[in-house]
């Protein structure tokens, strides 16, 4: 066998757009997960190409560092952080960008379709000023047009997931909710009742894309609304990626320290 789990790897028949690990081989069959990307995939092994060298996203990285706050005369407050993600990796990923926030957030590993019938116990459990709906999706050309949320993989789960979610807070402001995967119905997800969702125009987004706007909601001042446009281009790909609406940040400020 040419390759094995764990590989990095690119598709020759898409011109190696995307870096991807090998998650699992059944029979002639690779099925891909990106390595930076939210995005699955299959193919056979003659369209593979082993990538030697890891993905570059330094550059990315530096610039969707957590700021740094001023505690010398106030103390902070920021606003905490559920985060349901269909993906292990790219959960394990969020929680330490979380963690270099230094905020509290709590991630849990739950498949796409079942978030919906868990998210109330767990928004009473846990009680959050922020929830993180995401994990993997994808607009399925084949089926038909993009307008019909039957021709996505997972968006009708993530509209199941908001509108429970919706059911236990209904006010935008008392509850962030940030959803949605690579290429997910953007108005259904915003019309479900989510703050931001993916993917405005039907991209795939990176891995810590609604990670950074939970950090950049948790740490924005609960008096003041967002500057929005400033938010959404510290993702990967800006508006064309994620959208959302103006609401108020999440994190109180006190003094004197």
């Amino acid at each position: 066998m040419k390759f094995q789990v764990g590989d990095m790897v690119t598709r020759i028949s898409y011109g190696h757009d995307i870096v991807f690990v090998i998650d699992r081989i059944e029979e002639d069959t690779y099925y891909l997960i990106g390595k930076s990307i939210r995005l699955c995939a299959d193919a056979l092994e003659e369209d593979l190409e082993k990538v030697e060298k890891e993905e570059d996203d330094s550059e990315f990285l530096e610039r969707i560092k957590p700021v740094t706050l001023d505690r010398n005369d106030y103390f902070y407050l920021p606003g905490k952080i559920l985060h349901i993600d269909g993906d292990k990796n790219y959960l394990e990923k969020s929680l330490k960008y979380y963690k270099e926030a230094n905020i509290w957030a709590i991630g849990l590993h739950e498949k796409e379709c079942d978030i919906a019938g868990k998210i109330n116990n767990l928004l009473k459990e846990y009680n959050p000023n922020i929830v993180v709906i995401t994990g993997h999706d994808a607009y399925l050309k084949k089926r038909g047009n993009r307008e019909d949320i039957a021709n996505y993989k997972n968006s009708a789960f993530y509209v199941n997931a908001i509108k429970e979610a919706r059911k236990y807070e209904k006010s935008h402001e008392k509850l962030i909710i940030i959803a949605g995967g690579c290429q997910s119905s953007y108005e259904d997800l915003i019309k479900a009742g989510a703050n931001f969702a993916s993917s405005p125009k039907r991209i795939n987004i990176h891995a810590l894309d609604p990670a950074i706007i939970a950090v950049k909601m948790s740490m924005s001042n609960i008096n003041k609304d967002i500057q929005i446009k400033e938010i959404l281009e510290c993702t990967k790909y800006g508006s064309d990626g994620m959208g959302g609406i103006i609401t108020k940040g999440t994190m109180y400020v006190g003094y004197p320290r």
